[in-house]
This record gives C-alpha cells, structure tokens and sequence, in this order.
C-alpha cells in the first residue's frame, strides 16, 4: 500500500500527534542502538491506550500493513527495527507509560509496556518492595519489550527471567481483539497458561500492552564483593561454592575477564580499579537477605571466601564496604556493553552451557578464536551462575573495516561457537532472543516438530504474517506427518 495512504489512516486513528513521519523524528527509530541493523517505515506510530493499538493492529491486519513494535530499541539481534521494504509501520508504546497500580500487600504491580525499567523499580522501591529485573540498559528499556523478549539480566540466579516474574498480560492480537490476562494470583489452572505464548515471542504473535509483574519484599542487608582468580575454572569452581554456602540469598554471580574490566574500566565514565593488580579472572558476587544488616552478610561473604583466599585459589578480593563502593563495582559490570561499542568491532555470542561446562566451552572457544581469527581478543562478561556467557571476538576497529566479507566471517565465526556450546546441551542464544539475525540458526539448531510447532502457533494467531514478519521464525518450516513421528 502506497505510504501516503498509511500515513492518513493512521492519523485517523490515533491523531496527528500519535504518528511521525517525517525522516528527522524517525530516523532514531529506524536504527539500533549499536548502528548495525537499520530499516525503513512508513510512519512511527504512538498510540495512548490500548484501544488505539486494537483500532491500529485491525486496520494493519485488513490492509496488508506489517507492524514491528519497539519498546526501548535496545535489541542487539535486529529485533527492534522494521525491514527495509518501507511500507509497514513502527508502533511504539513510550505514550503507554502508566504504573496502573502497586500493591505490597499482594506483593504485585500492573503497569502499561511501555513503562521505563528504572521506572518500574523505583515504584517499587517507594512501596518497600524490588521488582529484580535488572539490565544494563534498564534506563532507557520498555518492560513490554522485556516480556517481549524475556530478557534476562543480573538476577536471574535468584528470580529468574522475565518469565517468571510476569503474573499477567493484556495482549492486543494481529486482528485487533484484546486478550485480557490480567490477573495477579500465584496459582491459576484453568486452562493453557496463554500468557507464556507471548513471553519471548518477540512481537510475532501480538502486542503486550499492560501486565502484572511479581514484587518480592525489599532485602534488609545486602553484601556484595568482587573477587580475583587466575583461571575460569577457578572462577566457576568457586560459584558453585558460593551457591551451596548461601541458597536464596545469593542474588549476583558474574564472571568479567580481564580483557572485558580493562576494556569496562577504559571507555566507562568514573570507573575504578578495585584492585592494585588485575586478576585474569573476576567474580561479582552480591548476597541479599531479608534479616540483618549488611555487616553481618559481609562477614558471613568474607568468612566464606577465606579458605579458597588462603589456599591461594582466590588471588585478591574486595568487599564492599559502603552502598557507593558497591554501586562502583556493579558500574563495571554494567557499563560493559557501552564500554565494548567504544573498544572496537565486537561480535557478540549470547551463548549458554551448563555451569560446570564453562570451562570446556572456554578451552574450545579460545582454541577456535586462536586458530582461525588471531586479530581477535577474547573478550568475556557472564551471568555465571545460570551458565550465559557473552562470548565477544573484539576486533580493532581498524582491522574489521579491512575484512571483506564482514557478514560472512560473522557468520562462521559465530557457528563455530555454537557448534561447540551446541555440542555441550548449550543454546545459541541464552536471553538476547532472536530478532532478525538469527533465524538462520533456529533451522540449524533446534528441532524440526520444534519449530513446525511454532509455526502452527504463528499461523493461528497471525495467519497473514502481520506482527514483526521475519523475526523469530523461518519463513518456512517443514511440518512433520503423523509417520514421521515414530
């Protein structure tokens, strides 16, 4: 459909201040953060309610309009730009900003999705409660693109994903109608548990447009430490300990590689250096509990790392001893994918194995990057304790405008990692999800009937390819018979 023609009927829907379609104010939306994926639209456009996306989504599904929704445009996969073809439209929700409601005594939040991150987290901090989703980029990403995309983060040891901290949704399908899940009860079995279809869906199946997140009391002590070792067996061997010497209290278990904290340290604005000497290897490690103070969790921290220190196994550590000296450890951790952007070309692997195999995927990954990329420095940041590294090849910015076929050496590059986390029970993307760049690999590494299965999802609730099309899935998938299934 001719764009003029969309522009019109979108103003018509949502008003003249609900739609940008001149090149300035869309430009922001058409490219990612990290400028490596661009795309074109008709028009950006803003709804205020959830009315206007049901009106917005009918029309587009009646026309043949593709819609690609963005929240925060934080997505490293291509997942939050529209494709080139210039004939779709951009919903975005930043004007359905509200916290509906906060409730400590239900322990619940309901807000709109396009609520800020931070924002959500102070809410409920101003009730004596956390919402512990916590991400670098919380300051700028929309809670409907992490139910989108089931982001991960810092805390997933403890509280898990986005999945497991969502209690409800209300979800605007391709043809407009309103699915309203709603609810803020722990238990709930009556019927399919629809609201898991469109967690990590990535906006293929509909529009999430409020939802009701689980809150958890606010702790009352928390210890955080920073500790050096020289390998990353080294490293996970202590997590695993640290696991077992403080079920449900340890929140934070991140593992930083040199390379990664001098890179953090280099190009962050007022990061520090806790150590007089880098370790090759370090640990963030944070504790939470609901009694006590911070005094007695950090001696309870230190008593627990003492025998590895004096075993010589953890080379320098550093605990924390004021609320400024922990948020200046977690600034190191947090700033790393800016840091990284700054440093060079960094090809980034959202890989994960089982924990006690990171050091196998390590050996191989690095026996890989050194035989057949020696411009390249390993570069590492993690969620340890749930197995996710961010496996990085940083290349000088200088050396990668001189490869040729950029695409291509991505592309080996990062099917040589995955083959080898593959071949450990790992996946090729642990929580930055699919977007446009790697569907290629859902055919080379999950399942057929797997894939078929969402297909059929797909097919069902968006039967004429409206929602974020080629995102997630493959354009095709073969569907296996009832034969085939033996």
């Amino acid at each position: 459909m001719n764009s003029t023609l969309i522009v019109e009927a979108m103003h018509e829907l949502v008003g003249a201040t609900g739609v940008l379609d001149s090149a300035p104010d869309m430009a922001p939306h058409l490219i990612d953060w990290r400028k490596r994926h661009t795309g074109r639209a008709a028009c950006v456009v803003l709804p205020r309610d959830t009315a206007q996306v049901s009106k917005v989504l009918a029309w587009c599904n009646a026309h043949d309009v593709k819609v690609f929704p963005q929240g925060g445009n934080t997505s490293v996969c291509g997942g939050s730009v529209p494709d080139a073809s210039g004939n779709s439209i951009l919903l975005h929700l930043a004007k359905m900003n509200r916290i509906v409601e906060v409730n400590a005594d239900n322990n619940s939040m309901t807000v709109e999705a396009g609520c800020i991150l931070a924002d959500i987290q102070q809410a409920a901090l101003d009730a004596d409660r956390i919402f512990p989703l916590t991400l670098g980029a919380e300051g700028s990403c929309q809670i409907g693109g992490n139910i989108a995309t089931n982001a991960g983060g810092t805390n997933v040891l403890r509280f898990g994903n986005t999945r497991d901290l969502v209690l409800g949704l209300e979800v605007v399908l391709a043809d407009g109608r309103v699915w309203n899940g709603i609810r803020t009860l722990r238990k709930n079995n009556s019927g399919y548990d629809l609201k898991n279809l469109f967690v990590g869906s990535e906006g293929t199946l509909g529009v999430v447009t409020q939802a009701s997140l689980k809150l958890y009391p606010r702790p009352r002590a928390t210890a955080t430490a920073m500790i050096g070792v020289d390998t990353v067996h080294a490293a996970v061997q202590e997590g695993l300990k640290l696991q077992a010497a403080f079920p449900g209290e340890l929140v934070g278990l991140e593992l930083i590689s040199r390379s990664e904290f001098e890179i953090s340290l280099r190009h962050a604005a007022k990061g520090r250096n806790p150590f007089d000497a880098t370790p090759e290897w370090m640990v963030l490690v944070e504790l939470a509990a609901s009694s006590g103070d911070d005094e007695a969790i950090a001696t309870r921290l230190t008593d627990a790392l003492a025998p590895s220190f004096e075993a010589g196994v953890i080379v320098d550590a550093v605990v924390a001893a004021s609320a400024q000296q922990r948020a200046d450890l977690w600034h190191i951790r947090h700033h790393v994918t800016e840091a990284n952007g700054r440093e060079g070309m960094g090809l980034t692997h959202d890989i994960a194995v089982p924990t006690y195999r990171i050091p196998d995927f390590m050996d191989a990954a690095n026996q890989t990057l050194a035989e057949h990329y020696p411009a390249a420095t390993q570069v590492v940041v993690g969620h340890m304790g749930d197995g996710n590294l961010h496996y990085i090849a940083m290349f000088s910015h200088e050396y990668w405008a001189s490869v040729e076929d950029k695409a291509g050496t991505q592309l080996a590059l990062s099917h040589r990692l995955y083959d080898i986390a593959a071949g450990m029970g790992g996946t090729f993307s642990a929580e930055h999800g699919i977007g446009s760049l790697h569907v290629p690999e859902m055919s080379l590494y999950k399942d057929a009937n797997e894939i078929a299965l969402m297909q059929q999802m797909k097919q069902l609730l968006d039967p004429n390819d409206t929602m974020n099309p080629g995102r997630v899935l493959p354009a095709r998938a073969p569907v296996a018979s009832a034969s085939a299934a033996h």
